[in-house]
């Protein structure tokens, strides 16, 4: 139990950074932004925009973060794997940016902005030193150095935020005010480029910061000689004694291959349908990006579930590599799924009997879609368990499945938006990561029962998944009828919380007792 509460320390450190951040982000920057771009059509740019980010980062990455753990978590082969992992992200980032650059106008042709294509050239840069810092922060993750990864993470935000105010308050200020030539690089009709250029800056301070770590990169760097590099099946990168081989970059990038796959649809899983909102909504090209907008903004109420699995992966990853030879480490796995499913069934209800009040952090423009947060809390809730579950390929070094499991959700994601946005709007993508998550959580269970048995209570798990759907439904019900009445509604719904939480608490008592109490399970 000792081991899950060090795991439950670093994600709450973790916690705390991406809370923070998330939370600056949340509390400043989406209330201000729902408000400054009242129009829907331009906060649906922005998430638009922000959609293909996410996209080409796997590319640049190329999912050394996973594979560097992976590689980098035995004893003696840290510095090599750092230094292969690096290498291969800086020569990605090098030739990717180049040909987008390049190509930056028709790229602007392509997705219908003809004449921005500045937003290209920042979003490249933005992904550009984004990859670069990956394998760094990697490299804090793996050495259990949460606190420095956390302040970096929230020096990053705070930047941003305050450079968006510099771009869309503090200057126009000075040009009313006729300080006009303090700023004459202003232009108003570029408010939606200066959101990028903030971030572009602020990922690029974040880097300078962790550039020192790339001092640790060697060229040539030998493995520990107890260890014999032998050719292996492609398959496999462990020996028959379970050592790890020698890191080279053919390994590594076969050892990635698949992740990548995975990586690129459990984006295409969970943004893809901002643009396909704009592709496939059966109304004009200004009113696609409106409802894009609306629905991308909605999704940051979603957050706090979205947090915690975020919160939860970047601890809960590194964690599993470092415990992978254990003697209970299966048991250590399931406990820790069941540990999961407790709080993010908490965090789910408590959004939604809290959701009365969490919806004017948007502005009044974007408030007509909060009935699909439930739908998004649900998925993110699956997700969760999906890291959870699927963490046996990566320790077994059958990462294909991971790709096999995340095409599936890509195709039922990209599916589903085709058949329902058409009819349904923004319903649409939430049923579909709905749809999705359950289906890859429950893929990657499966399948990990017959490769590499973890005895996950699944019983316990699916009772605080319903305990907790029933408050919500409860709530959702409510909602409509205690309308105009805030204080009553607080009232009701804090009473669906502490209900529910009473029968987790009655459920595990005994569990929770030894977790907060240290006792051997």
């Amino acid at each position: 139990m000792s081991v899950l509460r060090k795991l439950a320390g670093e994600t709450a450190i973790y916690g705390i950074s991406s809370i923070l951040s998330r939370l600056l982000n949340w509390v400043i920057l989406t209330p201000y932004l729902t408000r400054v771009f009242s129009d829907q059509s331009d906060y649906g740019i922005i998430s638009e925009m922000y959609t293909y980010t996410a996209l080409l980062l796997v590319f640049f990455t190329f999912r050394m973060e996973t594979t560097f753990f992976r590689f980098g978590s035995q004893k003696g082969f840290m510095e090599v794997s750092f230094s292969k992992a690096s290498l291969a992200v800086s020569g990605l980032t090098l030739v990717l940016s180049g040909l987008l650059l390049v190509n930056a106008q028709a790229l602007a042709n392509f997705i219908e902005y003809p004449e921005h294509p500045d937003f290209i050239q920042w979003i490249v840069f933005i992904i550009a030193f984004d990859a670069l810092a990956a394998i760094p922060f990697a490299r804090l993750r793996l050495q259990s150095r949460p606190v420095r990864f956390a302040i970096l993470k929230v020096l990053g935000i705070v930047v941003n935020i305050l450079l968006i105010f510099f771009f869309l308050e503090v200057c126009p200020w000075l040009i009313d005010h006729g300080y006009g030539s303090w700023v004459n690089f202003y232009s108003e009709e570029s408010r939606i480029g200066y959101i990028f250029l903030s971030n572009l800056i602020a990922s690029g301070v974040v880097l300078l910061f962790l550039l020192p770590l790339y001092s640790n990169v060697k060229l040539k760097m030998a493995a520990p000689a107890d260890i014999i590099d032998q050719e292996l099946p492609e398959e496999k990168v462990t020996d028959t004694k379970g050592k790890l081989q020698k890191p080279d970059l053919k390994r590594m990038f076969f050892y990635a291959l698949p992740l990548v796959v995975a990586g690129l649809a459990a984006v295409i899983n969970q943004l893809i349908g901002i643009p396909m909102l704009r592709a496939l909504g059966d109304v004009d090209l200004e009113k696609a990006r409106a409802m894009a907008g609306v629905y991308g903004a909605v999704a940051k109420l979603a957050v706090i579930m979205n947090l915690f699995t975020q919160a939860f992966n970047y601890a809960a990853e590194p964690f599993f590599f470092r415990n992978a030879q254990e003697k209970n480490a299966n048991q250590i796995y399931a406990d820790v799924a069941k540990a999961f499913a407790l709080v993010g069934g908490l965090a789910f209800l408590g959004v939604i009997c809290y959701l009365d009040v969490l919806q004017y952090f948007l502005g009044k423009t974007y408030r007509e879609g909060l009935e699909i947060v439930p739908f998004l809390l649900a998925a993110y809730f699956f997700l969760g368990l999906f890291y959870n579950f699927s963490i046996w390929y990566k320790l077994e070094d059958m990462t294909r499945f991971g790709g096999y499991i995340a095409i599936g959700g890509s195709i039922i994601t990209v599916g589903l938006n085709w058949m329902l946005i058409p009819s349904f709007g923004i319903y649409g993508p939430a049923w579909s990561a709905l749809a999705c998550y359950s289906f890859m959580a429950a893929a990657s269970y499966w399948t990990g029962r017959k490769y590499k048995p973890i005895p996950y209570p699944v019983r316990r798990i699916t009772s605080y998944f319903l305990l907790s759907s029933a408050g919500v439904l409860l709530s959702m019900w409510l909602r409509p009828q205690l309308e105009g009445q805030l204080g009553l509604s607080l009232l009701i719904n804090t009473l669906i919380f502490l209900i529910i939480l009473s029968l987790f608490l009655f459920l595990d008592r005994k569990y929770i007792k030894r977790l907060f109490f240290n006792k051997p399970i």
